[in-house]
């Protein structure tokens, strides 16, 4: 099925029970593996074994196969609740390649992450069972046999009760994807982020690339259209009317300006009523932010959203005189006594995925993520970030 690392918990560090023991100052003392299991999380919704990622208190980051997380690796999708599973393909882009590398710098940049979520209380390991399944052994002078080929592998993880977390590759990916994901669910709504519709219906005589994903998903009757919205829509184009063919078939499509200056959450409770309790997927293509925040990416497009800051006026009425710094007012002319006017942050990026929970998720991907133009690996990092979001609202996982 999957090509993997040869890698499980009950094989962690030492190799017996995931511990070992190093030697100082001339004593033995016992360090933690990565999958000690006296550091699994006490309170569980079942008492079936739950995967845990290491924590840095006890594994330096820097120990441990390159897994997301640092999650074992498994080599079947049996027994998980969720899993990781990367699609290093990228034959399918228009402009700039390098997605084949994401999903293995997503894993490196993943190393930060830790097991909770306190801005939302989530806790997914509490309630999920999770594993990294490797990568999809794709065919890269191919792209309709990669598409045969995760077509198949992803049936496979769907019809064993896991729901894929996939880490891209371009965005040719999703239609494969939702090809299997539809074989079980029927026609499932889609909450897509991008600064592209792709929707285009062929390129250079070709009707699979990564500007058609979705209208192929169209075609074949994969998407229920009166539950699709497509955020974050911005950039040239070669006509004026380039979101009618969308809206036709029923999308709500958001432009990027639709998105400035102001808070998400309103939008999001509107498509949690739009999608309502039946299967949705998430496919969150990493151009759909500004590439000041995400420039590792292959067709990047200006005046996008961001990833945890967008600026908006909002007004703190004063209860008392206060004194202002000269260096603020020499560059703040329109500060006025009545109001102070401050910059405040709007997290657009994360109120799209943490308005999505309490959906019925069966499916989420992070696309395009483009390792050779991001030297710094920011790109990297708030992908990895955002799957870690799209993990904590999996219908499994309770909210504190």
């Amino acid at each position: 099925m999957l090509r993997l690392l040869a890698s499980t918990c009950a094989r962690g560090l030492g190799g017996r029970g995931g511990s070992r023991r190093l030697v100082s100052r001339g004593r033995a003392r016992p360090v933690a593996g990565l999958c000690d299991p006296s550091r699994r999380l006490s309170r569980q919704a079942s008492d079936a074994p739950r995967n845990q990622p290491p924590s840095p208190e006890f594994v330096a980051r820097s120990v441990g196969i390159c897994s997301m997380m640092r999650l074992p690796v498994q080599a079947t999708p049996e027994g998980l609740d969720a899993a990781f599973v990367g699609v290093p393909l990228d034959i399918g882009t228009s402009n700039r390649p390098g997605a084949r590398f994401g999903p293995r710098r997503i894993r490196e940049e993943s190393v930060l992450l830790r097991t909770t979520n306190p801005s939302t209380g989530a806790v997914p390991f509490q309630f999920l069972r999770v594993a990294d399944l490797g990568d999809v052994n794709v065919n890269l002078y191919n792209l309709q046999d990669s598409c045969r080929l995760i077509r198949a592998d992803y049936q496979k993880i769907v019809a064993a009760g896991c729901v894929p977390l996939t880490l891209g590759g371009d965005h040719t990916i999703t239609y494969p994807i939702l090809q299997a994901i539809a074989e079980k669910h029927g026609p499932v709504g889609l909450v897509h982020v991008d600064a592209h519709m792709d929707m285009a219906d062929k390129a250079l005589g070709e009707k699979l690339y990564h500007g058609t994903p979705f209208r192929r998903c169209v075609d074949e009757g994969l998407l229920d259209c009166k539950r699709v919205v497509q955020i974050g829509i911005r950039g040239s184009s070669t006509t004026l009317d380039t979101y009618r063919y969308s809206r036709s078939q029923g999308f709500r499509v958001v432009l990027a300006e639709d998105c400035w200056l102001k808070s998400l959450v309103p939008l999001m409770g509107e498509v949690r009523q739009q999608m309502g309790g039946r299967p949705i997927y998430i496919s969150f293509d990493i151009d759909g932010l500004d590439p000041a925040y995400a420039p590792g990416t292959g067709t990047p497009e200006i005046a996008g959203l961001t990833p945890s800051q967008k600026g908006g006026w909002s007004y703190l009425p004063l209860s008392k005189p206060f004194l202002v710094p000269a260096s603020f007012l020499e560059h703040t002319p329109f500060l006025c006594f009545a109001c102070f006017q401050l910059f405040t942050c709007k997290m657009e990026a994360l109120e799209i995925i943490r308005g999505c929970q309490g959906l019925n998720v069966v499916g989420c991907d992070l696309v395009e993520v483009s390792p050779p133009y991001d030297p710094s690996g920011n790109t990297a990092l708030v992908a990895a970030n955002l799957l870690f979001e799209m993990l904590c609202v999996l219908p499994k996982v309770t909210v504190a």
